[in-house]
């Protein structure tokens, strides 16, 4: 898009983005308060402008959402680690199955480096191409089971 005709947005479309990201209102709330009809809504969602603003103001939330939870992941992978210790075999063992799936998410979401194979096209299983087969972690899991169990006797 040229930056000389780029249209701007009006006040009342900013202001009904504002609430849409802001507020604490559904998406008809908002457009009730702000007095905006069903139909203008869907006409303003034809619009290159309105479209882009909503798109950019989504991906700002997504950044802003990674950003928190990754700030947040080593808490979380220390108090997974001591849950592993838990007296209740059930809590430990999802602790454990938790543990083993954090690095195949995170591998799942990057790009391969150089020199490894892509993922199969259309593939969602964060599994493929980890370097840690599925009966190593069946071993693991059965290993950390068994010392489970030795401690309660």
């Amino acid at each position: 898009m040229n930056m000389d005709k780029k249209i701007k947005l009006n006040k009342r479309q900013l202001t009904v983005i504002e609430d849409l990201f802001n507020g604490n209102f559904d998406e008809q709330t908002v457009l009730d308060k702000h007095k905006v009809s069903r139909n203008l809504y869907n006409k303003w969602l034809t619009d290159d402008a309105f479209v882009g603003e909503f798109d950019r103001r989504i991906e700002s939330a997504y950044r802003q959402s990674a950003a928190l939870i990754a700030r947040y992941a080593p808490l979380a992978a220390a108090k997974l680690v001591q849950l592993t210790e838990s007296d209740k075999e059930e809590t430990a063992r999802k602790a454990c199955l938790d543990i083993i799936s954090m690095p195949l998410f995170s591998r799942a979401k990057k790009t391969p480096a150089k020199g490894e194979p892509e993922p199969a096209e259309g593939s969602s299983d964060p599994v493929q191409g980890f370097a840690l087969p599925a009966e190593t972690a069946s071993k693991l899991l059965s290993i950390l089971a068994e010392e489970s169990t030795e401690k309660e006797t």
